[in-house]
C-alpha cells in the first residue's frame, strides 16, 4: 500500500521594486506556482511574498518564512543581476547556515544555452536550519528552464529541481515527490520510499 504524499509548506518570494509598488503585475509568483504545481505530487501550502529590492527586507522575509512559517523550501525570483539594486544573493547569504554552490552553477550552465549574459546572474542557494532557499532568475521562461532543465538537449541537461527533493531529505524536510513527466527527481536507491 502506497503512503500518502507528505504535505509541504513552500515559500515563494518575488523581489521587484516596481511589481511590489504596483507599477506592473508580478509574473514571478504565478510562474513559480504554476511550475511547482505541475511538478510536485505533494499537497502544498503556499506562502507568498511580493517585496521590493531591499536587502534587510529580503533577509527578514527569508527568516520569517523558514523560522516562523516553517517552510521546508523557499524559492525567490528576481534581484540576482549585477545592477546596484540587485541584492537578493547578499540578502540570502546573510541568513545562510550553509551555502550550496552547485545550484547556482547549474542555473548559469542552463541559461548559457540561451544567452551569453547568463554569466552575469548571481543566483545562490543556501540551507537555513532544515530549509533549502534557492534564488531563481526573474523571467518566467528562465524560471521554468532552470527548474526543469533541457531534457531535449544532446546530451540532456538536468534542471536544478531534480536535486531538490533529495537535498530536502538530507536536511530533515518532507519527502518531496515529483511527476516524472515534468521533473525526474534523483535519489539514491537507498533513499527512495517504497511505493507498493
Amino acid at each position: 500500500m502506497s503512503q500518502a504524499h507528505d504535505p509541504v509548506r513552500i515559500g515563494l518570494v518575488s523581489i521587484s521594486d516596481r511589481a511590489s509598488a504596483g507599477v506592473y503585475q508580478d509574473q514571478g509568483l504565478p510562474a513559480l506556482k504554476a511550475w511547482l504545481g505541475r511538478a510536485l505530487k505533494n499537497p502544498v501550502e503556499w506562502v507568498e511574498r511580493l517585496i521590493p529590492d531591499e536587502q534587510d527586507g529580503i533577509s527578514a522575509t527569508l527568516v520569517e518564512l523558514v523560522d516562523v512559517a516553517g517552510c521546508a523550501l523557499v524559492l525567490t525570483t528576481g534581484g540576482t543581476g549585477p545592477a546596484p539594486r540587485d541584492v537578493t544573493p547578499e540578502a540570502t547569504l546573510a541568513v545562510a547556515h550553509r551555502v550550496m554552490p552547485g545550484f547556482g552553477e547549474q542555473m548559469r550552465q542552463i541559461s548559457l544555452a540561451f544567452v551569453p549574459t547568463a554569466i552575469l546572474s548571481r543566483q545562490v542557494a543556501v540551507i537555513r536550519g532544515r530549509a533549502l532557499i534557492v534564488n531563481l532568475p526573474g523571467q518566467p521562461k528562465a524560471i521554468a528552464e532552470t527548474l526543469q532543465g533541457l531534457p531535449e538537449a544532446t546530451p540532456p541537461v538536468p534542471g536544478i529541481f531534480a536535486a531538490v527533493p533529495y537535498c530536502v531529505d538530507l536536511i530533515g524536510g518532507p519527502y518531496l515527490e515529483t511527476d516524472e513527466a515534468v521533473c525526474q527527481a534523483f535519489r539514491p536507491k537507498s533513499a527512495r520510499r517504497a511505493t507498493s
